[in-house]
């Protein structure tokens, strides 16, 4: 179907508050109408899993706004409106955080007592030698210095990430951590239209690991216990679908990692899931890397991201386009 006359493509990289009287009625409308079937009536189920699509990241004016991400969500939009008497599900993933967390500057300080500021990247030895000084206090945690030596210990040998100091964004209770509006219109839309509740995913609340992956923190365990888990039931209610559609942001980081996690769990338990999974590379955009010459491979963001998407081309996965037909 085209998308309803409320949508409005230059509003999606605005501020406003949903409207949601408007677009329930105008979904209603569009389902007696057109005679749109209910979710549960599909015989071949499709998920829409858009990751981390939130003011924090696809608008303008954002402590860690994603260039790009204003036109990838604009496809998403349009995509998901035109192909909604076909998406059975939709799921929406909300990166969810505090000010004291491993990541953000108030974790750390010098030895004058200053806190990092955004994007540096502290590594290892930085933290045994003095440079920067864990100040989290997470309960339970004795040696803290110890945690983060082990923290980022395990960053390093994991060969995904290094630790990055990222600005505060997606605080719990901020206007950053809300959901696009125009999608979150789409999302209502789609819920009255088809009869079937978004599902929303909460990550990042760990104070002492990362949090890129919608399935699991980048550290499971730290000083014998336990600081997350893989999501199983999240993982096993989008390979319940036929096929799952996946959008959002950031390409490099959080779309990475959760793809990551996808592919090694499908060929844990059976490398045909992989071909279920179509990923929208056109509506996605990664992060712009730090101003560095020379610039260290981890840190060269888009070519992170395309060599991911390879990886998961040879994997199984499709790659595919919002303007291809589902």
């Amino acid at each position: 179907m085209e998308p309803p006359r409320f949508y409005d493509r230059l509003a999606v990289g605005t501020l406003y508050l949903e409207r949601a009287a408007l677009v329930t009625d105008a979904a209603t409308e569009a389902r007696d109408a057109q005679r749109i079937p209910e979710a549960r009536a599909d015989r071949e189920r499709i998920a829409a899993f858009g990751i981390d699509c939130q003011v924090a990241f696809c608008t303008p004016g954002a402590s860690l706004f994603v260039p790009g991400a204003v036109e990838d969500t604009v496809r998403a939009i349009e995509w998901l409106y035109r192909n909604l008497a076909r998406v059975t599900t939709l799921v929406l993933s909300l990166d969810t955080h505090s000010v004291h967390q491993i990541f953000h500057p108030a974790a750390w300080v010098d030895a004058e007592g200053r806190h990092p500021a955004p994007f540096t990247v502290i590594s290892t030895d930085d933290v045994r030698r003095g440079r920067w000084i864990p100040v989290l206090r997470p309960e339970g945690v004795g040696d803290v210095r110890a945690l983060a030596v082990e923290y980022c210990e395990q960053l390093e040998k994991s060969g995904r990430y290094v630790l990055t100091i990222w600005p505060y964004h997606a605080l719990l209770g901020g206007a950053s951590h809300a959901l696009v509006p125009s999608l979150m219109e789409a999302a209502l839309f789609h819920a009255v239209a088809r009869r079937a509740e978004t599902v929303f995913e909460i990550k990042g609340r760990a104070p002492t690991t990362e949090n890129y992956s919608v399935l699991s923190p980048e550290v499971l365990s730290l000083g014998g216990r336990a600081v997350g888990h893989f999501n199983t039931g999240l993982f096993d209610l989008l390979m319940g679908h036929d096929r799952v559609y996946v959008f959002g942001q950031a390409k490099s980081h959080c779309v990475r990692s959760t793809l990551l996690d996808v592919m090694e769990e499908c060929r844990r338990r059976d490398p045909r899931l992989l071909a279920r999974v179509h990923v929208l590379e056109d509506a996605m955009s990664p992060v712009t890397p730090p101003p560095l010459d020379p610039l260290p491979p981890a840190l060269d963001f888009p070519r992170v991201a395309d060599e991911a998407l390879q990886t998961f081309a040879a994997a199984g996965m499709r790659i595919v386009r919002t303007t291809d037909p589902v």
